[in-house]
């Protein structure tokens, strides 16, 4: 009996006007953690997509076999009637339902259109035992934390008897501590027999739990790597991914940094529903002409609620303390005043709260600035392209048109739209929440190529990530927050992990 689970034979898939897959192979064995590498756009999510029946037979050519048997999936279900089951980044839970619902949601467990809730309690317990949770099958899904609500999205899969779990980005936006959870998750089902592929950009995790890894370049399958007979490494994975070595993963920069442009001192935020809880405390800080300023931190620690509130006080309630832009106290009361004094914020959820997805490039590029192209309250159409065409071939983003909707792009190329967006209100101050969440290696060295060209022109960056390689690699200095307060200020060539991690530490326990 065949050792291949899948075999997917020369798959192509065409868009309008765009090959997103051309003639890809891939072979994946029963009960291995297979990886899908490549940059955004590469395809990846695409195949999966194909293999899953999002994208059903007749829209693509090539072939699908599943234990040996040609399939032909008219949809989703069909799929999933075979133990294919999906796990998209964008989790597919109702927040407003129970866990058990969810599990169970057009997988019901009854007779005759009636739900036989304590056999679907029961079956709850025993899915959330098995991924590792302990919460009551009742409990709301608004209820748990982003990392758990992954968990149930596997249990879901479980549910339906899975043989092949197929995870796009499942820890991109997870803590350290969930990603770990989950990677161990993945490491758990495979004992139990379960195959899985999982897609990626963190090559750490995929150096971690894959058995082999395929990387697909330009809708192309490259190679097929087995991670137990080859020597693989993260310079390896990136090579065949972009196609060239990427030696330095953060551009160098020589810093021309000026006088003091934004600064914010004593600032205090409390929570929007608790009242009493006070979730930025008496933050100051600040960031020079052509520097870039890091802010490091665990999750929880305040970062994001620090940005919002300072950005038109987007968030919190009862917030205190001063702004000074150019030294001059300026009350950033709504985000039009925020915008107008120069201040830009790019979301760490791009998709949430930076892009209309439905909308395209020239219209989201436009969006915070609309005066600059208008006539009155009429948009002159001609300057609004000639302006977005500019931002895009300075920024490089790859698209068939500008009028291609930036729901259609890779995840760096949206990134990119997002900064076109705010750029293009010429801001003296960026704050830039997670630049590069949910991007690939290639793509992540272009938004740094961009942050630095920002600087480069008197611009004063702030950046928050939660990668310590980013914020050391990126930032001329660093803060550091914790529970809220800044805790730490270091020089970025003086900066380490250790340091900023002990910081945290120190912090934590009142020393």
């Amino acid at each position: 009996m065949s050792d291949i689970i899948l075999e997917m034979r020369n798959i192509t898939k065409t868009f309008p006007g765009v090959k997103a897959l051309n003639d890809v192979n891939l072979k994946v064995k029963k009960g291995e953690i297979h990886a899908l590498c490549g940059e955004n756009g590469a395809g990846k999510s695409t195949l999966m997509k194909v293999l899953s029946g999002v994208y059903p037979h007749g829209t693509y050519t090539g072939d699908i076999l599943f234990n040996g048997n040609l399939c032909e999936f008219k949809n989703i279900k069909s799929s999933e009637e075979l133990g294919i089951v999906i796990v998209h980044q964008e989790l597919a839970l109702i927040p407003f339902l129970s866990i058990a619902e969810n599990i169970f949601l057009g997988n019901e467990r009854g007779k005759r259109g009636i739900v036989d809730w304590n056999e679907t309690t029961k079956q709850t317990k025993e899915l959330l035992g098995k991924v590792g949770l302990t919460e009551k099958p009742n409990t709301l899904i608004m209820n748990i934390g982003i990392g758990k609500q992954q968990l149930v999205e596997i249990a879901k899969a479980l549910a339906k008897k899975v043989k092949l779990l197929i995870l796009d980005e499942p820890t991109a936006a997870l803590n350290e501590d969930d990603s770990e959870n989950l990677l161990n998750l993945m490491l758990e089902l495979k004992k139990q027999g379960i195959t899985s592929i999982i897609i990626s950009h963190k090559l750490n995790e995929i150096s971690k739990v894959a058995d082999s890894i395929t990387i697909i370049r330009d809708g192309q399958s490259i190679e097929t790597l087995d991670t137990h007979k080859d020597h693989i490494t993260e310079d390896r994975i990136i090579k065949g991914m972009v196609g060239r070595e990427l030696t330095n993963r953060y551009p160098t920069r020589q810093a021309k940094i000026g006088e003091k442009i934004f600064e914010v001192k004593n600032w205090n935020v409390f929570h929007p529903i608790l009242d009493d809880r006070k979730v930025i405390d008496n933050v100051s800080f600040n960031v020079k002409k052509g520097e870039v300023v890091g802010i490091a931190g665990l999750m929880g620690a305040g970062r994001t609620e620090l940005a919002m509130s300072l950005f038109g006080k987007s968030y919190g309630k009862k917030i205190s303390g001063q702004t000074l832009i150019k030294g001059k106290e300026i009350h950033l009361n709504n985000v039009n005043k925020a915008i107008e004094n120069g201040l830009a914020y790019v979301s760490e959820d791009r998709k949430e709260y930076g892009l209309v997805l439905i909308d395209h490039i020239k219209a989201n590029t436009t969006l915070a600035n609309l005066r600059k192209v208008s006539n009155g309250f009429v948009i002159n159409e001609n300057e609004e392209i000639v302006q977005t065409e500019k931002l895009r071939k300075d920024l490089k983003i790859k698209c068939s048109s500008i009028l291609q909707k930036t729901g259609n792009l890779s995840g760096g190329n949206q990134q990119k739209v997002v900064l076109a967006k705010w750029i293009f209100t010429e801001p003296d101050v960026l704050i830039l929440d997670e630049p590069t969440r949910g991007i690939d290696v290639g793509a992540k060295y272009e938004i740094y190529s961009i942050i630095n060209q920002l600087a480069a022109e008197g611009k004063a960056v702030v950046i928050i990530s939660s990668e310590l390689p980013e914020i050391l690699g990126m930032s001329d200095r660093i803060y550091v927050m914790n529970e809220g307060k800044m805790v730490g200020e270091i020089d970025g060539k003086e900066a380490s992990q250790e340091k900023i991690m002990r910081f945290i530490i120190s912090n934590k326990q009142g020393v």
